[in-house]
């Protein structure tokens, strides 16, 4: 399944959830979708994406969302994984998910009493804010990258509209004619 179309299905279970429990695996879901999406851009990316989705594909590979109970009767939804259309949108979309599952995890955390749950609590909300952090990052890459592209553009245009000898014409000839 496709990125965006996989980011979509997990916004919609996120709100979806009713108990910590279903918060706590929707939030593992996220993050195990934010690292798929980081190694296949890691691999396949935009060259300056590389760097920072490699990153992303490793946060919180000690505390795997494929360990949560409540995931592993249901599967992994971030396996699914077929493809990244088009990065920016996808991007975009997972910040959204991350930044959900964020505030999902803290109002988890400020309900329980428990404190295994309140800590797990805290280390999915680390690992959803240093993931937002990374996709913040490949964000930021790529609008510097399009506002490049658009000065490039612009050169180019101010280029063909001055002609081949530039605003002043051909330049007087050497031999003094």
């Amino acid at each position: 399944m496709e990125a965006e179309r996989l980011i979509e299905v997990g916004r919609r279970a996120l709100a979806d959830s009713r108990g910590a429990l279903d918060v706590m695996a929707e939030a593992w879901q996220a993050q195990a979708l934010a690292r798929a999406v980081g190694s296949r851009l890691a691999l396949c990316g935009p060259v300056e994406l590389r760097g920072e989705a490699r990153a992303l594909g490793e946060i919180g590979a000690g505390c795997s969302a494929l360990d949560h109970p409540t995931v592993i009767s249901g599967g992994a939804r971030a396996a699914q994984l077929s493809g990244i259309g088009e990065v920016r949108p996808a991007l975009a979309g997972l910040a959204l998910l991350l930044g959900e599952a964020g505030i999902a995890l803290v109002g988890v955390a400020c309900d329980t009493g428990e404190d295994g749950l309140y800590w797990q609590c805290i280390e999915a909300m680390d690992a959803a804010d240093e993931s937002l952090d990374r996709v913040h990052g490949m964000l930021r890459r790529l609008a510097e990258r399009e506002r490049e592209r658009e000065r490039e553009r612009e050169r180019d245009r101010e280029r063909e509209r001055d002609g081949p000898y530039g605003i002043r014409g051909p330049a007087p000839s050497a031999a003094g004619s």
